[in-house]
């Protein structure tokens, strides 16, 4: 049995994500390390998370280290003889619990349990470690990616449809990875035939998806959803406390039925993005020569639930000489959506910026007179909106999730029906031919609401494992 520590001092605390730096680098893996980061100046702090890589055998792990900080990479290449396996892959939790032995927690910091397993919750408390978890999305009920949205059926589930979720499922890049993971990491594949598996899934998404759905390798019912949710809620009950960092989240997961005594409400915490010099924003005609094209930006993931096309289709009715879209992400994570948007954008002014260092954020911003959020998903509480309004940027964001609790409509952004391309071009078109109207909604430094620090973000959490540990050092004396 573990002796449970409580003095808060030097503790050894395992972060749990679904995947992580550098190759991934969407709000959830960015929080995860800044929080990390900030931690490890009082703490031994590690990273568990995982990885789908072909090219490698499933299960493989490598310890390795980013930016200083020590990650232990666990290779899920979804091999699945049964869809439980997707959630609680049997290789993969027998090495989640080698890393636990390895490392020897005092607490588990659980970000998100998808592609590592369900199991882990369950394993830490069986060695003595309390589990706190952040809620970034709905990956725990949605096993298709987190995001309660039906891509095929253009569908936000208010509700869980266990039905819907077979069919959102076999449409999943999840699915085609099933095959893809199988086909490669197959016992007696040599490494070149995994190489090339890997390379023609990345390449060709496609028409890997295409020959996952005809083959359906991996059989599923609605019975086998009901499961996976019951599953949930028994993560819900071993997760001795939840952070969700924004009310929307917390009250889906109440609903969805965690205790309401295991969870709190508290925002993300940010390094700070230094104010856009007002000098570059957007200016309007008059005696200073013609009007300047409106500066539009989108930085995030290129991903269809982040709605990118929306965002396309709306700009599309605008006039040319009236606006640039610049649009911040790597093309590289899924590719066929990035070449579908480059398609949509054709003759259009906009120009697709790529991926960047997080380390210049504040460059990204500076190049924008105003970002958009197009979300179609339930959002949590976004980054870039943070980072957005801490660089003097108004927001136009999708009326949807936790959006609508950080843009305050009308004075820091402007907010729209997400499922309406031509709201989106009616609110920019405002904005090209009333320019001040960006500055009202800009405002001075120190109007807009304090944004939490990563800092006083990382005491909370201190706090938080402090008070777990003596709780759980409390029933451990009861007994």
């Amino acid at each position: 049995m573990k002796v449970t520590r409580c003095d808060n001092q030097n503790l050894r605390i395992l972060h749990a994500i679904h995947d992580f730096l550098p190759r991934h680098q969407a709000g959830s893996e960015i929080y995860a390390f800044e929080l990390c980061r900030t931690l490890a100046a009082r703490h031994h702090v590690s990273v568990l998370c995982a990885e789908y890589d072909p090219s490698r055998r499933h299960g493989h792990v490598t310890w390795r280290a980013h930016q200083g900080l020590p990650v232990i990479e666990v290779v899920n290449n979804w091999v699945c003889a049964s869809f439980e396996q997707t959630y609680r892959p049997p290789l993969v939790s027998d090495r989640i619990a080698q890393v636990l032995r390895a490392v020897q927690p005092d607490v588990v910091h659980v970000h998100n349990l998808l592609n590592l397993s369900f199991d882990l919750p369950a394993v830490a408390r069986a060695y003595g470690v309390p589990v706190v978890a952040t809620l970034h999305d709905y990956a725990l009920v949605c096993p298709s990616g987190g995001q309660r949205i039906h891509r095929a059926e253009q569908y936000v589930c208010d509700v869980i449809d266990t039905g819907r979720c077979v069919r959102c499922f076999h449409d999943s890049a999840f699915y085609r990875q099933i095959s893809f993971g199988s086909l490669a990491t197959a016992a007696r594949a040599p490494r070149l035939m995994r190489r090339a598996a890997a390379a023609m899934s990345r390449r060709f998404p496609g028409l890997a998806g295409r020959f996952v759905r005809a083959a359906r390798l991996l059989p599923m019912t609605k019975q086998d959803i009901d499961e996976r949710l019951a599953a949930a809620r028994t993560v819900f009950e071993e997760v001795d406390l939840f952070v969700a960092p924004s009310p929307s989240i917390a009250a889906e997961f109440l609903r969805l039925g965690i205790d309401a005594s295991k969870i709190r409400v508290s925002d993300y915490g940010f390094v700070p993005v230094l104010r856009s010099p007002k000098r570059r924003r957007h200016e309007p005609g008059g005696n200073h020569g013609p009007r300047r094209a409106l500066r539009v930006g989108y930085v995030g993931t290129l991903v269809w639930h982040k709605g990118v096309h929306v965002l396309l289709a709306a700009v599309r009715g605008l006039p040319a000489a009236g606006y640039e879209l610049k649009i911040f992400g790597s093309p590289d994570v899924f590719p066929e959506y990035a070449a579908e948007l480059r398609t949509h954008a054709a003759g259009l002014p906009v120009r697709f910026m790529g991926a960047f260092d997080h380390d210049r954020v504040a460059d990204v911003y500076a190049q924008i007179d105003v970002l958009v959020v197009p979300s179609l998903w339930l959002e949590n509480s976004p980054l870039v909106i943070h980072e957005a309004l801490m660089a003097g940027i108004p927001v136009v964001g999708a009326r949807i999730g936790g959006i609508s609790g950080l843009v305050d409509d009308g004075r820091t952004g402007l907010l729209y029906d997400p499922a309406s391309p031509a709201e989106l071009e009616a609110v920019l078109r405002c904005l090209i031919e009333n320019p001040e109207r960006l500055h009202e909604l800009a405002g001075p430094a120190g109007t807009v609401p304090p944004v939490k620090s990563i800092a006083e973000d990382a005491r909370e959490w201190e706090a938080a494992y402090a008070d777990v540990l003596r709780r759980r050092a409390a029933v451990g004396h009861a007994t």
